[in-house]
């Protein structure tokens, strides 16, 4: 859905530089801390309701980067953007979820409670990865992305489709996703996205 979103603001982008209007850019980046996304509040809650702390899976990893890292990178790649572009974010090492929980736990004056800590305060639980939830989160910059001028900014190598077949093709998408045919969204999706692995169509 995101790289979907990123194709339709690529296409407002072709339609803008007909009459020069508006230049549309994107800026790609991992998990923000704290942010209402963030598995943060969620953890403190449950830390502040006894726990547990619930995780889908103890080896889950994900980037992370504060709220004011990401706002300023957001703004300074407005001031490298010729329009039209997807900006990458170098988010840097990823992290464990679990030791983030670890950390919250012992950063709030508590200890983990486990089979080496009976006494512990609070437990963590793993509860099973979802449906289409991924263990490890894919790397933003690949060897195709470019430098800009500055070094945590990056330019990925994207293909973009054409307006008018963009748009016919999110229209007969549209049309599946109201007649809930789960199988024709998925081969439409899977056009839109060729990269996507589409591994629950039967």
């Amino acid at each position: 859905s995101k790289r979907i979103s990123e194709l339709i603001v690529q296409g407002f982008h072709e339609q803008s530089l007909k009459n020069n209007k508006t230049i549309f850019l994107m800026v790609r980046f991992g998990n923000v801390l704290n942010s209402s996304g963030s598995v943060i509040p969620l953890f403190r809650d449950q830390i502040k309701n006894g726990g547990p702390i619930t995780l889908t899976h103890e080896n889950m990893v994900r980037y992370f980067m504060s709220i004011s890292e990401a706002v300023q990178l957001v703004i300074q790649a407005v001031f490298l953007t010729n329009g039209g572009e997807i900006f990458l974010l170098d988010m840097g090492e990823p992290m464990k979820i679990k030791d983030l929980a670890i950390q919250m736990i012992n950063l709030s004056g508590l200890s983990v409670k486990n089979d080496e800590n009976i006494n512990g305060d609070i437990e963590i639980k793993c509860t099973g990865l979802r449906q289409g939830e991924k263990l490890f989160e894919e790397l933003l910059i690949d060897g195709n992305s470019k430098k800009t001028e500055n070094p945590l900014i990056f330019v990925g190598v994207e293909k973009s489709i054409p307006f008018d077949e963009l748009l016919s093709k999110l229209n007969k998408l549209e049309k599946a996703l109201l007649n809930l045919n789960q199988q024709e969204s998925f081969i439409i999706l899977a056009d839109l996205v060729p990269e996507w692995n589409i591994y629950d169509i039967k």
